[in-house]
């Protein structure tokens, strides 16, 4: 890791080139979940890297516990702005500027980080955003007005986010964003995730129907990567023949 990508990002996963793709290749922002930068982030993180994506993990809790944090990440969801933010766009910035990188860059976020990935869809710099179950605000549609494309998955049992992928398709339609939303009818909050969250959680995830899902998490993926491979390919770096 560079020293540069080093001081902002906790966890790089760096594609391993390939003859179609020897690098440099674009670049993703994982914006972890509730439970912190954890094993199944970093696992998140390495399928991107497989697809030939260069992705970035930022600790948006700086280390401490979960705990110690959650209030503030709420508050700063609430309000559209705080360290997260600054954080996030830091990790897009030296990202983009990174050699390996081609410049263009886009994120991916999941539970709590969906939500942030979703209010920073509209920020310079972004190029495309997977929203995974990320929380919807009341005025979506006036937040995404000239977001980047979003690529979005939310699960019909979803007791945290009732009618996600309607509320959120409706906002988009309404702002005229470029997406691909769906909803998977048997799953609900975290489906792509694969974690013990920590006791008391353990027993407060499954009241709240949190849980891994294999056939949709596959599909999720599938739609994730032919979205970016459509929108986070091009290279501003390359040189037009004259």
């Amino acid at each position: 890791m560079s020293d540069t990508l080093a001081a902002h990002v906790e966890y790089l996963a760096v594609p391993v080139p390939t003859a179609d793709r020897p690098g440099p290749w674009p670049g993703v922002v994982l914006i972890h979940d509730i439970f912190g930068l954890g094993d199944d982030m970093r696992e998140q993180a390495d399928w991107l890297a497989a697809a030939g994506y260069l992705v970035a993990v930022p600790d948006l809790y700086d280390g401490r516990s979960m705990v110690r944090c959650i209030r503030s990440m709420f508050s700063q969801l609430a309000s559209h702005r705080g360290s997260v933010f600054d954080k996030v766009e830091t990790a897009r910035a030296v990202l983009a500027a990174d050699e390996r990188c081609t410049g263009t860059v886009g994120a991916i976020g999941f539970c709590l980080g969906g939500g942030f990935a979703l209010l920073m869809a509209s920020d310079p710099g972004w190029s495309a955003m997977s929203v995974n179950y990320g929380m919807i605000p009341d005025d979506a549609a006036e937040v995404l007005a000239g977001a980047c494309p979003i690529v979005a998955a939310y699960g019909a049992k979803d007791r945290e986010i009732p009618q996600g992928a309607a509320k959120l398709s409706a906002a988009l339609d309404a702002a005229g964003v470029v997406a691909d939303v769906k909803e998977y009818p048997k799953v609900g909050h975290g489906f792509m995730n694969r974690y013990n969250p920590p006791s008391p959680l353990t027993t407060l995830a499954k009241v709240a129907g949190v849980g891994y899902d294999h056939a949709s998490t596959a599909d999720a993926r599938r739609r994730i990567l032919a979205f970016f491979d459509v929108h986070l390919r091009a290279d501003p770096r390359a040189v037009s023949p004259t």
